[in-house]
C-alpha cells in the first residue's frame, strides 16, 4: 500500500480525489435533505454538454464545462422559481437538452477522442494539474460559503419560515445551485459524470442514517465520502477494475453499514435540527 501511495500519479488522484469528495458530501447533504438527488444527475448531464463544446472547439474542458454547467444551473434554478413547475420536471428539461446538445456537438469533432469517455466514465488516475488545482478552487470556495450554511440549513427545513425572516432564499438557492454546479463539473474527471449523482447523494444519505444533527449529518457525509475515495482508489490499482466505479461501491458498502447500524439501534429516520 505504501508503495502505490508514492507514485506521482496516485498521489495526484488521492489529493484531488479527495478534495472532491469532501467538497461533494458537504453539498451532498442539502441536495438529500432537500430530496434534490435529481438535480446531481440533471447537472452532471449538463456537464456532459460543456465537456463535448470544449472538446469541439479544443480548449481545456474545465474552462467550457464549468460555465456552461452553471449556466444550466442558473436556468434551471431561474425557471422553477418563475413558473412553479416541480423541480424534477425543470431538471429533466435541461437535462435532455445538454444531453442533445453534447451527442450534436461530438457528432461534429473529426477526430476520435478519449476525452469524453475520461470525463463520461471517470478517469481518476489521469488527473493533471489543472484537476488538483481546481479541486483546491472547489475546497476554497466552500470556505468561502461557510458564512452561509446555516441559512442554507435553516431555508431546508423551514423553508416558510426563513421567507417570513426576510432571508433572501431565492438568493440564496442560485449560490447553492452554481457551487453544486462547479463541484460537480470539476469531479466529473474523478467520478465519472455517469456516477457522479451517486458521489454526491451516497454518502450523504449515509450519514443521514447515523445523525441527529444536521452540522453532525454534515461531517460524516465529507468523511464517508473522503474514506471511500481512499479505499476505493487503493482497490482498483490493486485489482484493476474502474476507479469511479470501485469508489461507488465501497461507498455503497458504507451505506449499507450505516443502514444495519441504524436498523439494530432502532435509528430509523432519526429527527434532524
Amino acid at each position: 500500500m505504501i508503495e502505490v501511495l508514492a507514485l506521482g500519479f496516485i498521489k495526484r488522484a488521492l489529493l484531488a480525489g479527495i478534495m472532491t469528495s469532501v467538497v461533494a458530501g458537504y453539498y451532498g447533504t442539502f441536495i438529500v435533505q432537500r430530496g434534490m438527488s435529481f438535480l446531481g444527475n440533471g447537472l452532471a448531464h449538463a456537464a456532459f454538454g460543456g465537456v463535448a463544446l470544449a472538446l469541439l472547439l479544443g480548449q481545456e474542458p474545465l474552462y467550457i464545462a464549468i460555465p456552461f454547467t452553471v449556466a444550466v444551473a442558473l436556468l434551471i434554478t431561474y425557471v422553477r422559481n418563475r413558473t412553479g413547475l416541480a423541480p424534477d420536471t425543470v431538471i429533466g428539461i435541461f437535462f435532455a437538452l445538454s444531453m442533445a446538445l453534447g451527442i450534436v456537438f461530438l457528432s461534429r469533432i473529426p477526430t476520435y477522442t478519449t476525452d469524453a469517455f475520461a470525463y463520461l466514465f471517470g478517469s481518476i488516475l489521469s488527473v493533471t494539474a489543472t484537476d488538483v488545482w481546481a479541486a483546491v478552487l472547489l475546497v476554497v470556495l466552500a470556505l468561502i460559503s461557510i458564512p452561509l450554511w446555516s441559512r442554507w440549513a435553516y431555508a431546508t427545513f423551514d423553508h416558510e419560515s426563513a421567507l417570513a425572516d426576510r432571508l433572501n432564499v431565492n438568493a440564496h438557492d442560485y449560490i447553492l445551485s452554481v457551487l453544486i454546479a462547479v463541484t460537480i463539473v470539476v469531479s466529473a474527471k474523478v467520478i465519472g459524470i455517469v456516477l457522479i449523482s451517486a458521489f454526491l447523494v451516497v454518502p450523504a444519505a449515509a450519514a443521514r442514517l447515523v445523525s441527529r444533527r444536521f452540522l453532525s449529518m454534515t461531517v460524516w457525509s465529507m468523511i464517508f465520502g473522503a474514506i471511500s475515495v481512499l479505499i476505493g482508489l487503493i482497490l482498483s490499482y490493486e485489482v484493476d477494475t474502474p476507479s469511479g466505479a470501485t469508489i461507488i461501491l465501497v461507498q455503497t458498502a458504507v451505506f449499507v453499514v450505516c443502514f444495519a447500524f441504524a436498523a439494530l439501534t432502532k435509528r430509523r429516520r432519526p429527527v434532524m435540527r
